[in-house]
This record gives C-alpha cells, sequence and structure tokens, in this order.
C-alpha cells in the first residue's frame, strides 16, 4: 500500500482493509521512515518518526525499566518498538511496557512468537512536540479499559506526570523529580532529571 503523507499532515489517520498480524509486519516493513498503529475500528495511525531528545528519552525510559524488570524477575519488560494487539483488537506500541511472565506463557505459540495478544500490566507514554495531547489521553484511557492497571503519561514540556488507574480519575503530579511505580510495579522508581534536562543527565 504505497503513498506518501507531507509531515506537517502528521499524525494522519487512513482507511484500510481488516490485516492480519503478519499482513500488518509486512505493511510496517514496507514504510520503514514511519511509525504505524491500529485503532479498534481497523484505521492505520500514521505517526512521524520521533525527535531525537524524544527519542534518547524513551531510550533510557525503555532501559531503566528493563534494568528494574530483571532485577525483579516477575515480568518482560518492552520499549517502543514493540507492538501489542488489546483485547478491543487495536494494536498499539506503547514507548516502555511491562508485563507479567505468566500472562505472556498463557499465550498460544503463535501469539508469543507474534504480537502478544492482550494488554500490557505497565505502560509509559511520552509525550513529544509531535503528540496529539487529546489523542495521548485517549490511547491511556483504552490501556486502561483493556487491562492496563497502570500507566504513565510524561510531559516533558510541562514536567508532569499523569497517572491512570482502572476506575479512578487521572491523578497528574507536577513539580517532581521521580515517579514511584505501584501495583503491578511497585518498587520500580523512574529517575525524571534525564527527561526534564535531557542533555544535563
Amino acid at each position: 500500500m504505497p503513498f506518501v503523507i507531507d509531515d506537517i499532515y502528521l499524525p494522519a489517520t487512513i482507511t484500510a482493509s481488516p490485516m492480519t498480524d503478519g499482513e500488518f509486519a509486512t505493511f510496517c516493513a514496507e514504510h520503514p521512515d514511519l511509525f504505524f498503529e491500529m485503532t479498534a475500528e481497523g484505521e492505520i495511525i500514521v505517526m512521524p518518526p520521533t525527535y531525537t531528545t524524544g527519542g534518547a528519552s524513551c531510550s533510557r525510559i525503555g532501559a531503566r525499566l528493563a534494568v528494574w524488570a530483571e532485577q525483579d524477575g516477575r515480568g518482560i519488560s518492552c520499549g517502543s518498538s514493540a507492538g501489542y494487539v488489546l483485547p478491543n483488537g487495536a494494536r498499539r506500541s506503547p514507548d516502555a511496557s511491562w508485563t507479567l511472565k505468566s500472562r505472556v506463557q498463557a499465550l498460544d505459540r503463535q501469539s508469543r512468537d507474534g504480537f502478544w495478544h492482550l494488554c500490557p500490566d505497565f505502560v509509559i507514554e511520552l509525550q513529544s512536540a509531535s503528540d496529539r495531547p487529546r489523542l495521548l489521553r485517549e490511547k491511556m484511557e483504552e490501556y486502561m479499559a483493556n487491562g492496563a492497571q497502570l500507566g504513565w503519561l510524561i510531559n516533558p514540556k510541562k514536567r508532569s506526570v499523569a497517572i491512570y488507574r482502572p476506575d479512578r480519575a487521572v491523578e497528574t503530579l507536577e513539580g517532581i523529580d521521580k515517579v514511584a511505580g505501584e501495583g503491578p510495579v511497585a518498587g520500580f522508581v523512574l529517575d525524571l532529571r534525564f527527561i526534564w534536562n535531557p542533555l544535563e543527565g
């Protein structure tokens, strides 16, 4: 499905025919300069590449979560390149995520070797200059509705973290240098100073 979209129009939504996991992976591979997700309604969301500073921050967030996950041993962490098929059919890729190993082990072999058909227990999204805040908030709400137990939406510009929990109002923390996990990721603490000042951390 070749197409060209000018960056000024991104993120954009396009309509596509239903796709299997393999077809979606092939479609993404055909457009390596773009990043794709799919809504529960089957529409493809086309996003521009992450700005470099944001990409560096995402990488460090993922690294911190991965180190903690290895030490904790109960779950598996993934970075922004990992895709999930949520229970509602949406295909999403959080900037960082963590899932209990027991849930992954319960998947059938095809899903374990491909896109995991589940919602992570914990998700992190880092808001960048190219993101639309409303779409990010809707995405966080979707994670909660599909089984996530905790979510953090980090806004570097405002130096804030919006904490999402199932069936609870969103809590926004400002003026903080770290945020502590709870529930499934109790014990994980993310130092935010390298996000607020990425060239100084």
